[in-house]
């Protein structure tokens, strides 16, 4: 299994448990996923437009956020972040090709 592969299964497993994860981890687990996702567009060529539209947006605001949101909300922005991570493989992989 690939580190992305795993990282997406654990982004979900953190999705289902979110209620139960203390701040710290939840920053983290954002925090790497915005970081991947960042490298993954880059390596998939598609450029950051640095706007309120921006697909990173929402999670960046989740994870400054993450101490004031329910676990409902923190389970949606990384299953969210799984989604987009696995699309950007797909993408970025189909390119190699």
């Amino acid at each position: 299994m690939s580190l992305v592969t795993s990282f997406v299964a654990e982004l979900i497993w953190a999705a289902n448990q979110a209620p139960n994860l203390t701040p710290l981890g939840k920053r983290r687990l954002l925090k790497r996923a915005i970081v991947i996702i960042r490298e993954m567009r880059d390596q998939a060529g598609i450029p950051s437009s640095n706007s309120p539209a921006d697909a990173l947006t929402a999670p960046r605001e989740t994870e400054t956020a993450v101490d004031s949101l329910d676990g409902e909300r923190i389970g949606a922005a990384l299953l969210e972040a799984a989604y987009m991570i696995r699309t950007l493989r797909i993408v970025r992989d189909g390119k190699n090709d």
